[in-house]
């Protein structure tokens, strides 16, 4: 009885010194390892011009039982630029599940006969951040389905779901026709988009010009002249002209020795992108409206005529880690607040990820700033030994699996597709890329099997050229 009443008491407290002595290990060793980087990443930097100070780096074992190879500067709060993204997608597979999916509701306000809807159709917007040209086909096909070849009313579009302003896609760096200015929206069809295949046709001299989608009262030019030498800037060669809305055209020519090439462009004005999608769809689909295609709220006592859903997330975050798309990752963080704060704005989106961050990661400094949550930003910042900490929580939680495969892979695929290890092991690491600030973050599978944690960021104006800093750093890590 006595050896039982010492025992017990003794193994409590034994527990908890322990436990508290594992996570005292679990996190402290961010906070030392090595203060030197190593000669090769050294010499990639200067050859770069980018000083040590403007860096941060870690490489720490995955299961966070060891001090780090290498903490250099990891306490300092940085911008990550895509880099980000890892924070938005763990944070929404923790909190929605990798089986999570997004609805695209429709609702029919009449009745149909004799192929006639005597009323209004509704689509309503919840964030599907890959409603794709190819899904919206389908979404009308049902439509069709339900015995609709022409609406007498109007088709009316919901946004209302996310509470964002219209915003010019050029403010961030000038380049508002590249798609990953899209800005987010409820009912975000092709990443507001249109997609132009050129195709050279000898016998005419020309080369043939499609558009997907076709727009709804936008001319689109079908043709452009061929021309002789080189595939150099061809794009700049067509002489393209996309401020007009109602018009897409082109003043120059295209260099017959380009072969078949694709050019997706962000549509000037994203404001009206879905009503002429949905429009130049359902005609192009042989369907007739005498009314327009408008935005509006669906009326409160509808109920969905059916459902269109996503994938899942899981698969969704693919899209967005490998192929760092910026305008999905912000339909994501929107999608948080919707779901965990019923309300799809950035500052409840904002609130669920802090709040996400500081129970399940810890509320110690260091912790992200956050912004839009797809790192396009000038304004997030996150310090090196805090995202390694997530990285490493992600490790050992039963999501690791989907994490992991949603990230470049060396050499494979996405962002790092030409980017392969020189000494052995392999890597899955998430790229970011701003103006001034660059880097990769993710995981190395070493050449001795362990598994670690590597992160790389620089903020300088020269950020860009430290890339084979970051790949020196990566074969460091797999060279062990």
């Amino acid at each position: 009885m006595f050896a039982a009443s010492i025992v017990k008491p003794f193994s409590r407290l034994f527990v908890r010194v322990f436990g508290l002595a594992l996570a005292f290990t679990f996190l402290a060793p961010l906070q030392a390892g090595a203060q030197s980087l190593p000669p090769e990443v050294d010499a990639a930097l200067a050859r770069a011009k980018v000083p040590r100070d403007a860096v941060t780096m870690v490489v720490a074992d995955a299961d966070g039982v060891r001090p780090p190879r290498l903490a250099w500067r990891s306490q300092v709060q940085v911008n990550p630029a895509s880099i980000m993204k890892l924070v938005t997608t763990y944070a929404a597979l923790d909190l929605l599940g990798p089986a999570f999916t997004w609805t695209t509701p429709v609702y029919v306000d009449g009745p149909v006969r004799n192929g006639v809807l005597e009323g209004n159709l509704y689509i309503r917007g919840q964030g599907d951040p890959k409603l794709v040209i190819e899904r919206l086909w389908l979404l009308l096909r049902r439509v069709q389905a339900l015995g609709i070849q022409s609406i007498d009313g109007d088709i009316v579009l919901d946004r209302s779901a996310f509470e964002v302003t219209d915003s010019d896609p050029s403010a961030f760096d000038g380049e508002g026709s590249r798609p990953y200015n899209a800005a987010p929206d409820a009912l975000l069809i092709n990443f507001k988009s249109v997609v132009m295949t050129f195709v050279p046709d000898r016998a005419t001299q020309t080369a043939r010009v499609s558009y997907e989608p076709a727009l709804a009262g936008v001319a689109m030019q079908p043709a452009v002249p061929l021309a002789a030498g080189e595939c150099n800037d061809w794009r700049a060669s067509l002489g393209a002209e996309f401020n007009d809305p109602a018009r897409i055209g082109f003043s120059g020519s295209f260099p017959a020795a380009c072969g078949e090439k694709v050019w997706p462009v962000a549509y000037s004005n994203p404001a009206s992108y879905a009503a002429r999608a949905v429009g130049g769809l359902w005609s192009e689909m042989g369907g007739r409206i005498k009314g327009v295609v408008r935005e509006g709220r669906v009326p409160a006592e509808l109920r969905p005529a059916f459902e269109v859903a996503s994938p899942p997330l899981a698969e969704v975050i693919r899209d967005i880690n490998k192929y760092s798309n910026n305008v999905m990752a912000q339909q994501l963080f929107l999608t948080l607040g919707l779901q965990q704060k019923r309300q799809g704005s950035l500052e409840a989106a904002r609130a669920t990820v802090r709040q996400w961050w500081n129970e399940r990661i810890g509320t110690a400094e260091g912790q992200p700033v956050l912004d839009n949550g797809s790192g396009l930003s000038r304004d997030e910042r996150i310090s090196a030994a805090e995202l390694a900490k997530m990285l490493q929580i992600a490790w050992r939680s039963p999501l690791m699996p989907e994490l992991v495969s949603s990230l470049p892979a060396t050499g494979v695929d996405g962002t790092l597709r030409k980017r392969a290890l020189r000494g052995g092991g392999a890597a899955h690491l998430k790229t970011g890329t701003l103006r001034d600030a660059a880097g990769v973050a993710g995981y190395v599978h070493a050449a001795s099997g362990r598994r670690y944690v590597v992160i790389a960021i620089a903020n300088h104006a020269n950020a860009g050229a430290a890339r084979p800093a970051f790949d020196a750093l990566v074969d460091w890590a797999a060279q062990d």
